[in-house]
């Protein structure tokens, strides 16, 4: 048992210090993670690493310390479904800013339609996937575990407690299913 589960497995069982130790154990896992997906983001975001882990962390724990994670893998997934969340919220908030919000409307025929941005492409890929986590949860985990976190196959496969192989199916379906989705959108 490595030293995730076993303070998280103290913070279940009411030790108010786990949590204050659970932090420092984490941060730098969490960092390279977050830094890893933003290094994926356009040039100009505002958005930091650090900020991105931060406010994770501001889900993922309460005034009474962290929510209760079953291990290291449960929390990596909490962590990854939260990062996920910061950054799907954050595009449709740029979303909402690029389609007016209050603005007066012009002809679409005066206007010329710019390709689609990446934001627009965030939110396809977001509601695609609310989708295909209905259809098969496991591999759903998988691709926000690679898509919104950034982790390799043999990062990931570990955390979702599967081999690197069966990752690797997971994956190749995954993403054929996800592309047939978006495309029918």
């Amino acid at each position: 048992m490595n030293d995730v589960t076993q303070i998280l497995d103290r913070a279940r069982q009411g030790d108010s210090l786990a949590a204050s130790e659970l932090l420092p154990v984490v941060y730098q896992e969490l960092r390279r993670i977050a830094a890893h997906k933003m290094a994926g983001e356009p040039p100009g975001h505002t958005l930091q690493p650090t900020a991105l882990v931060h406010e994770a962390w501001l889900r993922l724990v309460d005034k009474d310390g962290p929510a209760q994670f079953q291990n290291r893998a449960h929390f990596f997934g909490a962590a990854a479904e939260a990062m996920r969340r910061i950054l799907i919220d954050r595009a449709r908030r740029k979303q909402a800013q690029k389609h007016g919000a209050g603005r007066e409307r012009l002809d679409v025929d005066d206007v010329e339609i710019p390709a689609p941005a990446e934001d627009e492409e965030l939110l396809a890929v977001n509601d695609a996937l609310d989708r295909f986590t209905a259809v098969d949860a496991r591999k759903a985990e998988l691709v926000k575990l690679r898509y919104f976190v950034g982790m390799t196959i043999q990062e990931a496969a570990p955390v979702l407690g599967v081999s690197e192989p069966t990752a690797k199916r997971w994956w190749a379906y995954a993403r054929a299913w996800l592309f047939n989705e978006i495309k029918k959108s």
